[in-house]
């Protein structure tokens, strides 16, 4: 069993357990209770009321948050020809064919979202292996392979804080949020951008409560349960 630190034991006496804490709240509370001396990434954590073994229960999206991730996003594209230099044009930090393929086969994966042309794709995926393991592989789902004409777009979105959302095998969703060095409000409008974009992912297959439970944490913080009610009517409008 796990044990904790007496610092982190003070700290998360803070957290009342049995209580669900408003999303304002939450968010003072989290910023609260994050002490490690670094710039700690403020995370959210549904539980989700679905069958991650049924195919019509998946839940994948795509949310951008308004206030970005705090940090500096390395976009690599798969892209040749024309497309190839629009991606180039849009600012893409990593553009290549064949040549970042066999990069990325030799162990390459100094990027932070992977872009893809529909026609690289066919090359690109026996990268799935590795680069499905760092959550980076481009995927249609996910809008992250796309035609020459809507590059700048994703290139556009993803520098700005575009982050993806899935069900793993446990049945939870993991998104991060932000930093905790952010104001309130920037996490709050984050988390906004998240909840709205994962309520309007259900699927057509999701049966009784979809989402059960929702947390709020920092990195080396003790987790904030949020009323679930008020955090899934939260919008960005």
């Amino acid at each position: 069993m796990a044990t904790h630190s007496k610092k982190y034991e003070e700290i998360a006496k803070m957290v009342d357990p049995g209580r669900e804490y408003q999303p304002d709240e939450a968010v003072n509370l989290v910023k609260e209770t994050a002490k490690a001396k670094f710039d700690e990434t403020v995370e959210l954590h549904l539980r989700m009321g679905l069958d991650p073994r049924q195919a019509t229960q998946q839940v994948r999206g795509v949310a951008l948050l308004p206030h970005g991730l705090g940090k500096q996003i390395r976009v690599a594209v798969f892209a040749q020809g024309d497309a190839g230099k629009v991606a180039e044009q849009a600012g893409a930090d990593i553009i290549g064919a064949d040549d970042l393929i066999k990069r990325v086969e030799e162990g390459f994966t100094e990027f932070d979202v992977a872009i893809a042309t529909p026609d690289m794709m066919a090359k690109v995926g026996k990268l799935g292996k590795m680069l499905g393991r760092k959550g980076l592989m481009p995927n249609p789902k996910s809008g992250t392979v796309v035609g020459a004409d809507d590059l700048p777009r994703v290139i556009n979105d993803s520098r700005k804080g575009r982050v993806e959302f899935k069900l793993d095998k446990q049945a939870i969703i993991h998104v991060p949020v932000g930093k905790v060095s952010f104001s309130a409000d920037k996490i709050s409008g984050n988390l906004a951008a998240i909840m709205e974009a994962v309520v309007r992912a259900k699927p057509s297959g999701a049966k009784g409560q979809y989402i059960r439970s929702a947390t709020l944490k920092s990195t080396m913080g003790p987790g904030v349960p949020l009323e679930l009610k008020a955090a899934s009517a939260m919008t960005t409008a």
